[in-house]
């Protein structure tokens, strides 16, 4: 990859959000990167940009005709599914930190082109402290998220508020607050590692001892002869992710001199995830060392299905999915629920019949507007039936 690139790598960004603009200013600070472009679909100026308002386009080819590598972070996988592909319709590698679109389309999109997803949020910072974990001789049995908390049913005035005294934007704080946001992220580390889900919706431990918390998802994780995704839920424990794991006895007694307990269970986590300050790191270990950090794997067991929120009407228009007020996201094992819709897919759908609060949402129950991404995960499930009915279990 070197060989195709400039002495400066040309980054070209899409996407305008906080971790655009983030890192559009780090890499306009940096002397081994420039920005080439940064596509927005807003018009006008962008007063926060924090760079020349010369660097906006809306033009993907301009972007594109401009740029060694591409960063993707909007939020939206329908356009960024779109805006991937065409990305390699130019032969541009693509780094994302968009675990949206990865769960949703990452494993048709990684069968058309190079793509990884970045270390800085959860799914990226797992990737890399599995790495470190696996290079210990550590036997990891839960790769764990951590939620400080959850209401999967949060008032629209409540999100207002807290949009405005975060500076987030409202799907984005109602993602984070309904958990959509932790199920797509755990959804996403499970199909990339090949891990397993104790049940719809993971298990989200409660405790208020950040070990404890962790050693019981541990157990679980033993009773079920598994190695899982899930989290846990505790207002004191720090930020970021987790592993919780074992080691070969003839080494406790090393590992307690090392002030990491008596074992069985052994908790490594990494307590911050940096999000775009991390990303130029990944972009220089797939140009130097063509390092696939994380995707969503050749063909995943792991979906985000749709749960309503409330009882909703026949008739009515789901505008968005992720973050939106009228449903949220749960992990699931697409096997269980093959007929399910992602949540990254609930965009401009309509109700064809009444759906109760709590209840999955099917393709049955909707009219889907046509979109690359619904048709990337029509041949992914394809996919994922094939192996079903051959007998194979369908990991990653």
């Amino acid at each position: 990859m070197k060989n195709r690139i400039s002495k400066k790598l040309r980054i070209g960004i899409v996407g305008t959000g906080g971790i655009g603009r983030g890192l559009a200013k780090l890499i306009a600070r940096r002397e081994d990167m420039v920005i080439s472009k940064i596509l927005t679909r807003r018009a006008g100026e962008i007063s926060d940009l924090g760079v020349s308002q010369n660097f906006l386009t809306s033009s993907p080819e301009k972007l594109f005709d401009c740029s060694d590598l591409v960063v993707v972070s909007t939020g939206d996988p329908i356009y960024s599914t779109e805006i991937i592909d065409k990305a390699f319709v130019y032969g541009l590698p693509v780094v994302t930190m968009d675990a949206d679109t990865q769960v949703l389309t990452g494993s048709w999109l990684s069968k058309r082109g190079v793509i990884t997803e970045a270390n800085g949020d959860q799914p990226g910072c797992l990737a890399a402290l599995n790495k470190e974990v696996i290079q210990m001789g550590f036997k990891p049995l839960v790769y764990g998220n951590i939620k400080g908390f959850l209401n999967k049913n949060p008032s629209l005035e409540d999100m207002l508020f807290w949009a405005q005294k975060q500076g987030y934007s409202l799907s984005s704080v109602t993602s984070f607050t309904d958990g959509t946001k932790l199920q797509i992220e755990q959804a996403f580390i499970a199909n990339g590692l090949g891990l397993d889900i104790v049940k719809p919706g993971l298990v989200g431990y409660e405790t208020s001892d950040f070990e404890a918390g962790a050693f019981a998802l541990g157990e679980i994780a033993q009773k079920e002869n598994a190695v899982i995704s899930d989290y846990i839920i505790s207002k004191e424990s720090p930020p970021g992710v987790f592993i919780t794991a074992t080691h070969q006895e003839d080494l406790a007694e090393e590992l307690t001199t090392y002030k990491m307990g008596k074992g069985p269970f052994y908790l490594l986590y990494k307590p911050m995830h940096l999000c775009f300050f991390e990303i130029p790191n990944s972009i220089l270990n797939l140009v130097n060392h063509n390092e696939i950090l994380l995707d969503n794997g050749d063909v995943p067991s792991v979906s985000v299905g749709t749960i309503a929120k409330k009882k909703l009407t026949s008739g009515s228009v789901i505008d968005k999915g992720i973050g939106g007020m009228e449903v949220r996201g749960e992990a699931i094992k697409i096997a269980d629920f093959p007929n399910h819709v992602p949540i990254g897919l609930m965009s401009k759908v309509q109700l064809k019949r009444n759906i109760e609060e709590g209840e999955i949402i099917t393709f049955d129950d909707i009219d889907i507007p046509d979109s690359l991404a619904l048709k990337a995960w029509r041949s992914t499930l394809s996919e994922v039936v094939t192996k079903n009915r051959l007998g194979i279990k369908v990991s990653c």
